[in-house]
C-alpha cells in the first residue's frame, strides 16, 4: 500500500527555500535595546506557509545544517558547539515551536485566529524550553541562575520584538500563501 506522506520535488524545493529563508533571517541583526535577529520570523513564516509538515521539515533542516557546521545561525555562526551551548536550547525550540503550530493547524483549521493562537504558544515553548535549557546550561558552566534572571536575560527583552515578528508574519503568510501552488 502507498503512502500519502511523498513529498513532490516541488514540495522539497519550498522547504529548502524556507531554511534558506531561516539562515538568512538569522543573520538580519535588529539594534534595538538589546539587538534580535529574525529567527523566529523565519520559524513563523515556515510553517504559517508552508503548513505544518512542511514547515517543521524546513526547520528540521535549518537546525541539522547549523549543526552540522553550516553558519546558518545567528552572527554567521554553525556547529554542533553552538546548538549545545548556553542559548542552544532556543534554535532546539524552534522546532517544538514548528510541531506545536502543526499540531494546531491540524486541529482546528487554518484561521487567522488559529494561525495567531498557534504562533504565541509556539514561541511560549520555544522560550520554556530554552530558558530551562539555558539554566541547565549556564549552571553547569558558570553556576546556578535563578529563573527570573534567565528570563531577564533570555526571554523579557525579546517579548516585544517576537510579537511583532508574529504580526509581520501573519501578514505575509497569507500573501506568500496565495502566490505559491501547495499540493
Amino acid at each position: 500500500m502507498e503512502s500519502k506522506t511523498k513529498l513532490s520535488v516541488r514540495d522539497m524545493a519550498y522547504i529548502a527555500m524556507f531554511a534558506v529563508i531561516m539562515a538568512v533571517c538569522s543573520w538580519i541583526s535588529v539594534p534595538y535595546v538589546v539587538p534580535f535577529t529574525l529567527q523566529t520570523f523565519g520559524v513563523f513564516l515556515a510553517v504559517g506557509v508552508l503548513g505544518g509538515k512542511r514547515g517543521t521539515l524546513a526547520v528540521l533542516i535549518y537546525i541539522l545544517l547549523g549543526c552540522v557546521g553550516l553558519p546558518v545561525f545567528a552572527g554567521f555562526s554553525g556547529g554542533i558547539g553552538i546548538v549545545l551551548g548556553s542559548t542552544g536550547g532556543y534554535i532546539v525550540g524552534f522546532l517544538f515551536t514548528a510541531l506545536v503550530m502543526w499540531a494546531m493547524e491540524k486541529l482546528p483549521g487554518k484561521r487567522v485566529v488559529v494561525s495567531i493562537v498557534s504562533m504565541l504558544v509556539g514561541l511560549l515553548v520555544c522560550y520554556a524550553f530554552g530558558t530551562i535549557w539555558f539554566m541547565v546550561v549556564y549552571a553547569r558552566s558558570t553556576g546556578p541562575v535563578g529563573l527570573w534572571t534567565a528570563l531577564g536575560w533570555c526571554v523579557f527583552p525579546y517579548i516585544i520584538p517576537d510579537l511583532v515578528k508574529i504580526a509581520l508574519a501573519l501578514v505575509l503568510q497569507k500573501r506568500l500563501r496565495s502566490a505559491i501552488r501547495l499540493a
